[in-house]
Parts: structure tokens; sequence; C-alpha cells
């Protein structure tokens, strides 16, 4: 019997039962990916994928195409980061595309310059001459400000109005895009300070992803507030008896994917120069696939940073490799719908066999 006890308390040790991290199974499905596009592109396009085959350049890689794919899921990617801890914590967030709207124009408004790089003097401010050329934090505070109040408004309907996240979130999804249209009637609003602009600037957008990150990883791993809100996620109701304080975590939790939204808003206006109402529109989709494709259950209670950051370059992957195939857009849309609906099969899956196992 002693030969059978492995560990604490003589339970015996099951290798059946080892755990493989969810993020190791998303970086296999992200190198299989990748290796697929080097394949076809060898076979149909007779060029490499992630390999540099230009004459006269030392480099192993494609540095031009590895710094484009990073950039186009930054910002998206930074919305992920929210979405995540909200399905973890058993909710679901619609609205975050519509908030990079809203605070997009809100912050804009504020960014204002009387002059444009061009020399041009703008004669038709959005909020008047009074408000030209301020100091560009004024501008960034009320744009997070912007963001942070839409969150908080969900998560205070969500928690205390107890209406489920699902029509909160649609609601509020509406009615910022309404706000991002009704400020400026829809008009795009221009002559951004260089200061502002230079926000979004180069690979900027990546290291603010990449910030947001790692402080969201610390926050969900090492901290009180990380563990409570994977306890809600797993049992909202073990939670509350356990004495969390699941309303007031609900509300904090939508107000940073709030927070997140409107620091994405920044970003993705600095980058474009200019604020338009129409800025995020279905990127709460693709956060929320960001986030299910890196092995975050639409259940709760499972997911992490590290694997919506691998599933984010998997977005990358299939927009610059339908790119480099010559494919049209539209097969984007039809990759990204059979992989998120493959993703949560998979989930589904690895769930009842851990529940067999255990």
């Amino acid at each position: 019997m002693a030969g059978l006890a492995h560990g604490l308390g003589g339970l015996k040790y099951d290798p059946k039962k080892r755990h493989r991290p969810p993020e190791l199974n998303v970086f296999v499905a992200f190198v299989v990916i990748v290796l697929l596009f080097e394949i076809l592109g060898r076979l149909f396009v007779g060029d490499s994928f992630l390999f540099n085959t230009r004459d006269g350049i030392d480099t192993l890689f494609n540095e031009a195409r590895l710094r484009i794919i990073i950039l186009q899921v930054a910002i998206i990617g930074i919305i992920a980061l929210g979405v995540t801890q909200v399905i973890i914590a058993g909710g679901i967030d619609l609205s975050s595309g519509s908030i990079v709207g809203a605070a997009a124009m809100v912050g804009t408004m504020f960014a204002q310059s009387s002059i444009n790089q061009y020399g041009m003097e703008n004669t038709a401010p959005v909020l008047g001459l009074a408000f030209l050329d301020l100091p560009i934090i004024i501008a960034i505070v009320a744009a997070l400000a912007a963001g942070l109040l839409a969150g908080v408004i969900n998560g205070l309907l969500i928690a205390y109005g107890k209406i489920p996240p699902f029509i909160v979130t649609l609601g509020m999804m509406l009615f910022a895009r309404g706000v991002a249209n009704w400020t400026t009637k829809g008009k795009p609003i221009s002559y951004l300070q260089e200061d502002y602009a230079a926000i979004g600037a180069g690979m900027t957008p990546v290291f603010i992803f990449l910030g947001a990150a790692l402080v969201m990883h610390l926050l969900l791993k090492y901290t009180r507030y990380g563990k409570h809100t994977y306890a809600i996620g797993s049992n909202e109701q073990a939670a509350r008896m356990s004495g969390i304080d699941v309303d007031r975590l609900k509300v904090l939790i939508y107000a940073i994917a709030g927070f997140l939204s409107a620091l994405a808003a920044i970003v993705l206006s600095s980058k474009a120069l200019t604020g338009q109402s129409g800025m995020g529109v279905m990127y709460e989709l693709d956060a929320i696939a960001m986030a299910v494709i890196g092995g975050t259950s639409l259940a709760g209670g499972r997911g992490s940073v590290l694997g919506t950051c691998i599933g984010a370059l998997i977005f990358g992957v299939i927009i610059s490799g339908f790119t480099f195939m010559k494919l049209d857009a539209f097969y984007q849309e039809m990759a990204k719908g059979a992989i998120i609906v493959a993703a949560v099969l998979l989930d589904q899956w690895r769930a009842r066999q851990q529940a067999a196992r255990n």
C-alpha cells in the first residue's frame, strides 16, 4: 500500500489526471496556423509567409510582416484584455466597440489644435476656439473618464439592477454609438495636436498593449481582485456565501473593461489622426473571439491574459495570412467564425473530459 501512495495523505498519483496548461494548446494552434500559411505560401504563392526571401536583406524573418501582424491586433487586443476578465467573471460585454467610438469622439474634441500639420487654420472647432491647444492630458483624461463612466453604468445595472449582462451591454452598445454620432452629428473630428497623434505613432500601440496586458496579468493572477473574479465566475452563489462582495466587484470589473475600451479609443484615434463616430464597429466581437480562442470559457471561471494575447496573435496571423494569399476579405470573416465555433466546441469537450477525470 505504501508503494502506491505518493504525496500527502497517502493519495495515489494518477498520471492520467495531469493537466496541460490551456495556453499551451492555444500556442500549439498558433504554431499550426503559421506553418499552414507557410506551406500554402510556398505551394501557391511561391514565397515564404514568415521568412525573408528577398535578395540583399540578411534578416531571417520578414520583419515588416511581423510588425504588421502585431500592430493590427494591438488595439483590439487592449479591448480583449477587459473583455477577458468580464467573461471570466461569468459576464459578457457587447458595448466595448461602441464605447471606443464614443470615447474617441470625446478625446479628440479636447485634442484639437488651432493649426494642422499643413499650416491650415482650424476655423470650426467642435467645442469653440477657447478649447483649442489644451494640454494633451485633458483629452486623455476626458476619453478615459467617458469609457470608465460607461463601464460603471454597465456594472451598476448588472450588479444592482439585476439585469442580464447581455441586455445591459447591448443597450449600452446602442446608446454609446448614439452618443458618438450625436457629438458632431456624425462628422469626423480633425486638426489633432501633434502630441496626441504621437500616442499612436510607430510601434507605440504595441507597447501600450503589452503594458496593459502585463498589468492585467498581475491583477488577475496575484491579487485578491483576480482570485475573487475567478470565484464569482466559477460559482457566484458560493462566492457570496464566502463573503465576497460580488456586486461591488462586478461594477469594478465592468469599469475596468470600459476604461480599457477608452484606452483603445485613444490609441486608435491618435493613430488615424481623426475621431470618427464609426470607430470600433464590430470590435466587441473580435475582442470576445480573441478571448475565447485564447481559452477563456464562456461559462466563466476560466481564462487568462496570456491565452488572450496568443488568441490575438492568431487573429493577426489569419488576417495577414489571407492578405498574403491574396484572398478576399470576406474569407477572413468566414475563417474567424469557424475558428470561434471550433474554440467553443473544444472548450466544451475539454470541460467534459476534465469532469470525467475528476
